[in-house]
């Protein structure tokens, strides 16, 4: 595609935003609900490298894995009807946001620092770097960690609270919420019309 603004009903979805915002749980949902392949775009590469990505990080670098998440983003983005959950910094790098917004419907799932801390403190044994912090620990790492990437994640046409996506309800209910307000990203063209 181009980098044309337009992208039709069966284009990519990226969902972008700071680590335990939420993207894979409301990705997983949004894809049950519209019948679209759910892609979390870590998981793709540790499926691809055979090994972490905390091992690439380890053995290549950032510059290497950064190389490597490129190259599955551009992947990606030819796929039609396919919800892509990006990595935090996957935006941050390479043009990645470029690519996003000139090959489909962009989605900032923006949640409080203070809903991110919560989730990290129930699940620390996922994220190993955050593991050993105290809540104003992990409140400052945040804080610094997301700053930076606020100019890259507000680029994407649609910013969506995070916050409520803790129980089997809120989920359901920002995907419905979601899909009622973006008709546009899930039907044709002549069923917009009609």
């Amino acid at each position: 595609m181009t980098n044309d603004t337009t992208h039709n009903s069966s284009s990519p979805i990226f969902i972008m935003g700071y680590m335990a915002c939420g993207k894979t749980t409301f990705g997983r949902a949004l894809g049950r609900a519209s019948g679209r392949e759910f892609i979390d775009l870590d998981f793709r590469i540790e499926q691809r490298f055979h090994t972490t990505v905390s091992e690439i990080f380890r053995t290549r670098g950032e510059s290497g894995f950064r190389k490597i998440e490129s190259e599955m983003l551009r992947e990606v983005a030819e796929m039609e009807n396919v919800i892509v959950a990006c990595g935090g910094g996957t935006p941050c790098f390479n043009d990645n946001m470029d690519l996003m917004l000139a090959n489909g419907h962009t989605v900032w799932l923006d949640s409080s620092i203070e809903r991110i801390v919560m989730r990290l403190m129930a699940n620390r044994s996922k994220r190993p770097l955050m593991a050993d912090k105290r809540p104003e620990e992990l409140t400052e790492a945040v804080t610094k960690g997301i700053e930076p990437r606020i100019p890259y994640y507000s680029r994407a046409r649609i910013r969506l609270s995070g916050d409520r996506l803790e129980d089997r309800t809120q989920i359901s209910d920002t995907v419905e919420s979601f899909i009622s307000m973006h008709p546009e990203i899930f039907l044709a063209e002549t069923e917009l019309n009609s």
